[in-house]
């Protein structure tokens, strides 16, 4: 099949079609995009289910290193002082790992916005394609309406005006069987007529979804970039209640990292199956949906020199009837017009109705040739599968970084709070409050020596 202009599927289109898939029973699944099927939503959810894994194993490694440091730390001399050797580079650790979240955070703030262009350009696809389709609605109404008004009033009138010469009536009668026929070819040209899908509403649907899709991407983004920022102020002030704070957002970011990753890693994956081939399953789709013959859908999806016109022989009847209907009116001008000058003004006004209909016509052609529809569907094509694709895979990446980030700054913190010197919980007491524990010590001791 043929793909539309000025898209070819990318590098990573092909990668990521090339990677092997299976269902629940780890049983091959074919890769090509079929959603219907269980099978291919089985291999899906299983890609989804290796986050989950990841998940599962990342909080596994962080409780037995928790476990390890805090259990197996041998005992520290009575009365030492002296920060465990190791401090430093455990607090520096986990510094490098929030700075290495907040670079992951400007990749995901990227990825965010490169796939909201594309799902942004697929949109605009979908309205200028349903513009295109109304026009063409519009058009064949407008002309039809035209030529059924001709043939009731001026052509009745000339009729009437016209009824002693025979054969002039016979002309006029002629002119109105052709403008009939005009109108009866023109009424099957306008296909998308009462077809339950509107490309409006889809565009309007992907919208809706999207909008809500980057507003919670944002949400993550700015939660995670909180958390990274609070943490560092935590270690620089040594604040513990600050740090442990951070401690349990980080592993609540860390879920969501992961859930994420599994939706990002399930819908790329599909989202290049479709994008290696996604001609066959528009098709197969537009046609269940509308209920359109495969030659209609097959000449504006395809749009190639193999595909022939299927409104080729309407046009080409249509356009002969108006010619026919022209050449006839300058006839009963020349010949009627002189002997019956009552009828200048219907055929003045035929002539008028017939030049507005020709001019439609030609846009009427212009707007059902495939390129104006193809370029639409490959915009469409180009905005989800390479903008928002390639926006899906930042996000990817920054899932990762965040994954991997957080896990080594939920395993640093609790050693890093560890080395915060005590705080002293009276600096704010009154040295003569009896409560405060160094003057009831002083007054302990005063009270002995008397």
């Amino acid at each position: 099949m043929g793909e539309p202009p000025g898209y070819r599927p990318s590098a990573w289109v092909h990668l990521l079609h090339q990677l092997p898939r299976a269902d629940f029973q780890l049983r091959p699944v074919p890769s090509g995009f079929a959603p219907q099927e269980q099978e291919y939503q089985q291999a899906l959810l299983l890609v989804a289910a290796l986050a989950g894994l990841g998940l599962g194993l990342s909080l596994i490694l962080i409780a037995a290193y928790l476990i390890r440091v805090c259990c197996c730390r041998p005992p520290e001399p009575p009365g030492t002082k002296s920060p465990p050797p190791g401090g430093g580079c455990v607090t520096w650790s986990c510094i490098a790992a929030l700075l290495v979240g907040c670079a992951g955070i400007g990749i995901g703030f990227y990825g965010n916005s490169e796939t909201s262009d594309g799902v942004a350009q697929l949109s605009s696809a979908l309205v200028h394609a349903n513009h295109t389709l109304s026009a063409i609605d519009h058009l064949v109404l407008e002309m039809v309406e035209r030529l059924e008004e001709a043939v009731r009033t001026e052509l009745t009138t000339l009729e009437e005006v016209l009824a002693q010469r025979t054969e002039l009536v016979a002309a006029t009668r002629g002119a109105r069987r052709q403008a009939e026929a005009v109108a009866q070819q023109l009424q099957g040209l306008a296909f998308w007529q009462g077809v339950p899908l509107s490309p409006l509403q889809v565009a309007e649907d992907v919208s809706f979804v999207e909008e809500y899709r980057w507003l919670a991407y944002v949400l993550l983004l700015l939660l995670e970039l909180l958390v990274c920022l609070f943490t560092l102020l935590g270690l620089a002030k040594q604040s513990k209640w600050l740090v442990i704070v951070m401690t349990v957002m980080s592993l609540v970011v860390l879920v969501l990292s992961w859930g994420s990753l599994g939706l990002e890693a399930a819908t790329a994956v599909g989202l290049s199956d479709f994008c290696s081939s996604p001609d066959t399953y528009i098709l197969n789709l537009t046609q269940e949906e509308t209920g359109l013959g495969s030659d209609i859908l097959n000449y504006y999806f395809l749009c190639n020199q193999a595909v022939s016109n299927p409104f080729q022989q309407r046009l080409t009847l249509s356009q002969r009837a108006l010619a026919n209907i022209h050449s006839q009116l300058q006839g009963l001008e020349r010949e009627a017009v002189p002997q019956f000058p009552s009828a200048q003004k219907p055929l003045l006004s035929l002539e008028e109705t017939l030049n507005v209909t020709e001019g439609n016509f030609h846009q009427l052609v212009a707007l059902l040739h495939c390129r104006g529809l193809h370029k639409d569907y490959g915009a469409a094509l180009r905005g989800l599968c390479e903008d928002a694709l390639e926006g899906l895979l930042f996000l990817l990446l920054f899932s990762l970084l965040s994954a991997g980030a957080l896990a080594t700054t939920l395993c640093s913190l609790p050693r890093a709070w560890a080395l915060f010197p005590p705080s002293d919980d009276y600096d704010d007491t009154d040295d003569d409050d009896p409560f405060n524990p160094q003057e009831s010590k002083r007054f302990v001791q005063w009270q002995s020596s008397i």
